[in-house]
């Protein structure tokens, strides 16, 4: 026999989740190699959301099986109040299973997801969000202007061209110390960087006096629910490497695919050496010049990343 009545009965309200929820996608499964400065990556990105971000948001950060450090701190996130809404994964889901539950379940009308390895800049959200309320029938914007595949945006273009009132411009009107920026952080080369930058281009669209670059990325991106539950589920057998399927089917459902045309995010990658001002205390001290001249010869560097992703295979894709 139940004793008493619930106290729940008598809550007259309940909280209402905000307009945006600002999600976050975290894995580190150990602290080392690949991983070593991962935690310090974390708290550089969930700092700059904290920081950041003047429009209402609340946060909802999902960790994908990492290490039981990491897992730790983002409890006591939660608990002080910094992290609104936290799920904790016993194992790795992978990237679409976890954008499977992000996406999904996520509470608020529209949804800001990045990657554990972005950095924002103030105005980030606000830039966002202009551009998704300006433009009609988006998809998809990124809060930093760069060079992605032409296939995955050429509904964007062709609704650009076949639209009164749009102004269309092909041309150079990414900044090359923007560009190289970025293209720094994915590991290119400074010959490749440039190679990449003389033998593209960017589309720049005007609408109702607000320019975007055409182009967005599944690594950061705000869209509304409503939109990205029409692409659930995702299925992907792999942790990684299938994650453009959701940049081809959002194509190919005609949707835009914005940019705005200056920076208000940064790829941090694995490292804080990315990122101008950061000093990593892990990697305070740099390599000998003639290790890290053997390290980086093609073929040495080749077989010994081949043999540490070998390695990780073995004991985390699973």
């Amino acid at each position: 026999m139940r004793i008493g009545q619930n106290p729940a009965k008598f809550v007259k309200e309940v909280a209402r989740p905000a307009r945006v929820t600002v999600t976050v996608l975290n894995y580190i499964p150990f602290l080392s190699g690949f991983y070593a400065e991962m935690l310090d990556v974390l708290k550089a990105c969930l700092g700059s959301i904290y920081e950041n971000t003047d429009t209402e948001y609340d946060l909802l950060v999902f960790d994908n099986g990492s290490c039981a450090e990491v897992k730790q701190f983002l409890m006591g996130e939660h608990e002080v109040g910094r992290i609104q809404y936290l799920i904790l994964s016993e194992k790795n889901l992978g990237k679409g299973g976890a954008w499977n539950i992000i996406l999904g379940g996520a509470p608020g009308e529209i949804i800001a997801y990045t990657d554990n390895d972005c950095y924002f800049y103030r105005g980030w959200l606000e830039r966002s969000l202009e551009i998704l309320e300006t433009f009609p029938n988006v998809g998809m914007v990124t809060a930093r202007p760069f060079r992605t595949p032409p296939e995955f945006y050429s509904a964007t273009v062709a609704w650009g061209e076949q639209t009164p009132g749009v102004t269309v411009e092909h041309g150079h009107f990414i900044p090359f110390e923007v560009f190289r920026e970025f293209d720094l952080s994915l590991g290119q080369s400074e010959e490749e960087i440039r190679q990449h930058y003389e033998t593209s281009e960017d589309v720049r669209l005007t609408y109702k006096n607000v320019s975007a670059i055409a182009g967005s990325s599944h690594w950061q991106f705000m869209a509304r629910k409503e939109v990205l539950q029409q692409f659930l589920p995702f299925s992907m057998d792999r942790p990684m490497g299938q994650v453009r399927q959701l940049d081809r089917r959002m194509n190919e459902a005609g949707y835009l695919r914005l940019m705005p045309t200056e920076p208000f995010a940064m790829n941090m990658s694995n490292t804080l050496r990315n990122m101008p001002g950061f000093v990593s205390p892990t990697h305070a001290t740099r390599k000998p010049v003639r290790m890290q001249k053997l390290l980086d010869f093609p073929p040495v560097k080749k077989g010994l990343l081949s043999l540490y992703d070998a390695i990780f295979r073995w004991y985390y894709d699973r």
